[in-house]
Parts: structure tokens; C-alpha cells; sequence
């Protein structure tokens, strides 16, 4: 048996399909947009930018995938993201950890501190950041970014996952110890498996973030051999600025890694994250 909807809630619930579709428009036309553009040549995009090619040009997509320098810039985004994601989970675990299951004097405020972080503006650091790193001998060095990009991701990522942890109740922890189990132990061996979903979660948003991001990787490569995939779109717009159907299958190409990832780990991100706001 059907319930009716009383009219204001018919009235929400339609103002929230129309918002969810301007939404759904303002992302999904733009990337059609480059899609099919990379498709046509200049003449085209000058004549019939919102029109289907005619013809197809897959040559733009085609050449850059031949050329050696996007799979290196890909190999590189792939590497940074994947070594900034062990070492932010991995450190943040264990601090979210602390945070969550012990009690000291000091605790609040020390979790204050990394909360701070999070309205901290990476713009703001980027010329200490940048001197710092020339003194560590970290410049045209995978660690100059992956370093500073898991400092960045540390307050978001141990604030879920101190959520999170909380929730697991005291009785667990008990029954660990009592069979033998150290807290390190109990950390290893039972925290971490059940907490999954959080980790899915926070190692979604670092890689995401290291992936997208432009600045550091442009502040601390001068060598073009480490240059990431935003970095390499912006030296490939500069070279071909004549050329804009090719830059933009550059960017869609650039772009599919990314968006393949975070749909296939869509459903654990949003597990994670309603999981750690129930907490």
C-alpha cells in the first residue's frame, strides 16, 4: 500500500530532482563538451562547438596516446598519489587511533591543533614550503611532494578516522586484551579490519587530492621527467595553444584516470563517510 505525499513535501521533493539535475547538467555538459571536442579539428569547434563531429577526428586522442610523455606523467600522478596515500592513512591511523581510544591530558587540544590545520590555505605556505624544501635538498624530488601532500591531507583524514574508531565499542577492546592483545596489537589485528570503510574512505579523498593537485608539483619539478598530469596540461596548453581540439582531448585523457577510480570507489566513499558522521 502506497502512502500519499502531502503537497509540501511533493513541492521538496520536486526542487530537489530540479537542483540535482542543474547539478548533474553543469558537470556532465562541460566534460561532453571536451569529450566530443577532442573528436573534431579547430575548424569544427569554430563552426559547431555544441555539434557532433563531423567528421571524427580520433587522431588527437590517438597521438597522445602513442606519446611516451603522457604515460610518464601518468606514471608519475599514479606513483605520487599512491605514496602520499600510504604514508597520510598510515600516519593518520595510528594518530586517530591514540586520539580515539586513550585518554591523556592534552588530548583535546592536541586534536584541536590538527583540526586547525584544516583552515590553513596551502597558498599561504607554498614560498615557506618552497624554502624549506630547497634547504632539505627535496626540490626535482618525489618526496618534496609526497611529503608535504600527506601533511596537508593529516587533519581531515585523522578526524574521520577518529570518528569512526570511537564507534567501536569498549566490549571489543576488552575481549582483545583479555585474549592477550596488545593495544598495538588490537590496532593491527582487529581496529584496522573493521575499520575498512573509513580507510576506503580517507584513501579515496588523498588520492583524489593528490591527483588534482597543480601547485606543489609545479613549485618543486623543474625537471620535466617528474612532472605530473596537471602540470603536463598546462606545459601541453602552452605548446599547442593553437591547437585547442588536441588540448582537449589532453585534459579528457588526463581526467579518465582519476574519474574511473573514484567511480569504481564511489559506493565506499559514501559508506565511509555516512558511517564516520553517524559516529
Amino acid at each position: 500500500m502506497t502512502t500519499r505525499q502531502k503537497p509540501g513535501e511533493r513541492s521538496r521533493s520536486l526542487v530537489l530532482h530540479l537542483i540535482s539535475v542543474a547539478v548533474g547538467a553543469l558537470i556532465v555538459v562541460p566534460i561532453g563538451f571536451g569529450v566530443l571536442g577532442g573528436f573534431k579539428d579547430n575548424g569544427q569547434l569554430s563552426s559547431n562547438p555544441l555539434g557532433w563531429p563531423d567528421p571524427w577526428v580520433p587522431e588527437n586522442y590517438t597521438g597522445i596516446l602513442a606519446s611516451g610523455v603522457f604515460w610518464r606523467q601518468l606514471g608519475n600522478s599514479t606513483l605520487i598519489a599512491l605514496a602520499t596515500t600510504l604514508v597520510v592513512v598510515g600516519t593518520a591511523a595510528m594518530a586517530a587511533f591514540v586520539f580515539a581510544r586513550f585518554s591523556f591530558r592534552g588530548r583535546e587540544f592536541l586534536f584541536t591543533l590538527f583540526a586547525v590545520g584544516l583552515m590553513f590555505p596551502f597558498a599561504v605556505a607554498i614560498l615557506p614550503l618552497f624554502i624549506l624544501l630547497r634547504t632539505m635538498g627535496l626540490l626535482d624530488n618525489p618526496l618534496g611532494v609526497i611529503l608535504p601532500q600527506a601533511a596537508f591531507g593529516l587533519p581531515v583524514t585523522i578526524i574521520i578516522l577518529r570518528q569512526f574508531f570511537r564507534t567501536i565499542p569498549a566490549e571489543v577492546e576488552e575481549a582483545a586484551t583479555l585474549d592477550g592483545c596488545s593495544p598495538f596489537g588490537f590496532f593491527w589485528r582487529v581496529l584496522l579490519p573493521m575499520a575498512r570503510p573509513a580507510l576506503a574512505t580517507v584513501s579515496v579523498l588523498a588520492i583524489v587530492a593528490s591527483w588534482n593537485n597543480f601547485m606543489l608539483p609545479l613549485v618543486v619539478f623543474t625537471d620535466q621527467s617528474w612532472w605530473t598530469l596537471p602540470v603536463g596540461v598546462q606545459a601541453f596548453q602552452g605548446q599547442y595553444s593553437d591547437d585547442t581540439a588536441r588540448v582537449l582531448a589532453y585534459v579528457v585523457l588526463s581526467m579518465v584516470p582519476a574519474l574511473g577510480f573514484y567511480a569504481v570507489a564511489e559506493r565506499q566513499l559514501i559508506g565511509g563517510l555516512a558511517g564516520s558522521v553517524k559516529g
